[in-house]
């Protein structure tokens, strides 16, 4: 396949998001290119109302591709949409898409697709972020009507007072890992809950591969930001999954398995 032929991505991204883009060129592989828009930076601003800012301005980083030709766009920020809620925010992508001409989806909006074309009602989340935004994203969830039967927060460390500090960007895959595992050992997944990793800025290759190649949830469906995101861009611009992460192959076969049930 010629270089140029392949469908492109477009991607918005928050500023200091080291994850965003090599997450989506591993997952997407030789399936799709990917160019990415970054929001403005918020010095001095509080964490909420930076989501409000990105939220806000969202419809001119989008427009910074300008004329570039595309297949479909991701709003990889899952925080922001959170604020939304799930109407709010499907509302705001069906706007962006209207507007650019070519489908726009936030993270959220495509985890929430995968959940349907899987069938999941149920998901165990796991979050990075601060405890506040934490319970608001298990209240968009409730909303768009999964239930959320558990909560892992994943700390990226340690406060000088020894509190829980958390930072998307900073946590580990070690650290990742040893709270997923630690909690399934207290707390068996149910019999139909997806686990769902949150956040664009979490690196989770690591650990949903090791998911993937564990007896007790080698079946079970795994996502995360990233990996629905991906998923969902395939499918928009018409792309196989032939050439893609294992990880994005194993999503499509289970989808393209409830499909046929």
């Amino acid at each position: 396949m010629d270089l140029f032929s392949l469908p492109r991505l477009g991607v918005v991204v928050p500023p200091e998001n080291p994850t965003a883009e090599p997450e989506f060129n591993r997952l997407l592989g030789a399936g799709m290119h990917v160019y990415t828009a970054r929001f403005p930076t918020t010095p001095g601003v509080a964490l909420k109302e930076m989501l409000e800012t990105y939220n806000r301005v969202l419809p001119d980083t989008l427009a910074g591709f300008g004329a570039m030709r595309l297949e479909a766009a991701v709003v990889a920020c899952s925080a922001s949409h959170y604020l939304l809620d799930p109407e709010g925010d499907l509302a705001l992508c069906e706007e962006l898409s209207r507007s650019a001409g070519f489908p726009v989806r936030s993270s959220t909006q495509a985890i929430l697709a995968a959940c349907e074309a899987l069938g999941v009602r149920r998901l165990t989340l796991v979050s990075p972020y601060q405890p506040w935004l934490t319970e608001v994203s298990r209240a968009f969830w409730e909303r768009a009507g999964l239930a959320v039967d558990g909560v892992v927060l994943v700390p990226a460390g340690r406060t000088p007072d020894g509190a829980d500090h958390f930072d998307p960007y900073e946590v580990t895959p070690d650290q990742i890992g040893e709270r997923i595992r630690s909690h399934l050992r207290e707390h068996p997944l149910s019999g139909d809950s997806a686990l769902l990793f949150t956040g664009t800025g979490m690196g989770t290759l690591a650990a949903l591969t090791e998911l993937a190649s564990r007896q007790d949830t080698a079946g079970r469906p795994l996502l995360s930001s990233n990996l629905a995101s991906a998923w969902w861009a395939l499918r928009a611009a018409g792309a196989p999954a032939g050439d893609t992460h294992p990880l994005v192959r194993r999503l499509d076969a289970q989808v393209e398995v409830s499909a046929g049930r």
